[in-house]
């Protein structure tokens, strides 16, 4: 699994960017068998940052209906990635 594949997108949320801002803690959507070693090393190799420490949090899929069909959305995982003091937090904007 490339650094590419480990992290699929970052969370932009009202508490994605509050931890951001207050904690040095950056959010990602991460893939579902990714372990805390390969989300800290794709942070770092992307980034170019050093991370402190990483927490992961798994979700499954909520039923969601369409009429009278319905399914369940995919179960996904979450990181926080939280990074070392001194290090310059990224924007995702910059990126």
């Amino acid at each position: 699994m490339t650094v590419h594949d480990v992290l699929k997108r970052p969370l932009v949320t009202e508490k994605g960017v509050t931890k951001k801002d207050e904690e040095r803690t950056l959010c990602f959507e991460v893939h579902a068998d990714a372990n805390k070693i390969q989300v800290k090393q794709a942070v770092e190799k992307l980034f170019n940052v050093k991370v402190e420490e990483v927490r992961t949090a798994n979700f499954e899929g909520k039923l969601r209906r369409r009429g009278k069909f319905a399914g369940y959305r995919s179960d996904w995982k979450k990181a926080y990635v939280k990074l070392v003091a001194g290090q310059k937090v990224p924007e995702f904007a910059e990126v």
